[in-house]
């Protein structure tokens, strides 16, 4: 009885997500705007859309992009209008970017459905840097979305390669873990102290790679992603905590990304979502297509 039970609660839990997602606006497609840096290029801008896709989900991204943007920043160009940002727009796979322009224009041109907010990846780990200039963006943010079912978003980022030669390194004492862990806990009770409920683990799922024996290979220059690999991790662990849906099987896989490659990231990013305070191990991973002699 207590077996069926279970079933029936989990089958409820299913059917609950896949009701959010269909019904999250009235034209069936999900819109998500990343107030971000190049941190949320690498994240949103290259395979997301691409998952989305190859699973039949219509998504619309938004990427408000300065290169090295701070919270700070971020709340000093809304507040004065800055006409400062890069806009990267994806709708049916096609790709556009506006120059110069404002938060304001963004959030006020799409009915989006998640609006995500980040760190500049040196004070990701430094709760300090938030404040007050989050709570206020989030503020601004708030009167001016047009949805009313709008959900927030903190992106954790990822800390940086163990050799990274990135000039505020040294806030972390140059250690990759120690970095992680500040990410992890600073993102934590930032997002507790703001009202966010939702924190998007990128940072966990990029940890649990390295520790599979692809190693500490997902930088391409000690912070930013690989264009390849570090970014495919990233827009999965985005995929499975906006979309609600597991990431593992699904048939996108990056050109010069093998099917093994994309197994790790895959379950990297599944573990993060399931854990993602945490790494988990993925020391004696082995997918399937191992056993399968690929």
């Amino acid at each position: 009885m207590r077996l069926s039970i279970s079933k029936h609660l989990q089958l409820l839990f299913i059917i609950s997500i896949w009701t959010c997602i269909t019904q999250v606006n009235g034209q069936g497609v999900i819109k998500i705007l990343a107030i971000g840096n190049s941190f949320s290029e690498d994240a949103t801008e290259s395979y997301f859309d691409d998952l989305a896709k190859a699973d039949n989900v219509n998504i619309i991204i938004g990427d408000m992009v300065i290169g090295g943007c701070s919270v700070e920043t971020h709340w000093n160009n809304a507040k004065a209008n800055n006409a400062t940002y890069s806009y990267r727009k994806i709708v049916n796979g096609l790709k556009t970017k506006v120059s110069n322009k404002t938060l304001k224009e963004a959030i006020e041109e799409e009915s989006w459905d998640y609006i995500t907010f980040q760190q500049v990846s040196q004070y990701s780990g430094k709760y300090t840097t938030y404040f007050p200039y989050l709570p206020n963006l989030l503020d601004y943010v708030k009167t001016l979305s047009t949805n009313p079912n709008v959900q927030f978003c903190l992106h954790r980022t990822w800390a940086y390669s163990e050799n990274s030669t990135h000039s505020e390194y040294d806030y972390y004492q140059k250690n990759q873990m120690i970095m992680y862990d500040s990410i992890v806990d600073v993102t934590n009770k930032v997002a507790d102290k703001v009202g966010i409920n939702i924190i998007i683990p990128s940072g966990t799922a990029i940890q649990n790679g390295r520790s599979s024996y692809i190693g500490d290979n997902f930088n391409r220059d000690g912070y930013h992603l690989t264009l390849g690999l570090g970014r495919y991790i990233a827009a999965c662990t985005w995929y499975e905590k906006l979309l609600g849906k597991s990431v593992i099987d699904n048939t996108f896989i990056p050109a010069g990304v093998s099917t093994r490659e994309a197994k790790i990231a895959q379950n990297a990013a599944h573990y993060a979502i399931e854990k993602p305070d945490a790494v988990t191990s993925m020391a004696n991973f082995v997918p399937d297509t191992l056993l399968l002699g690929e």
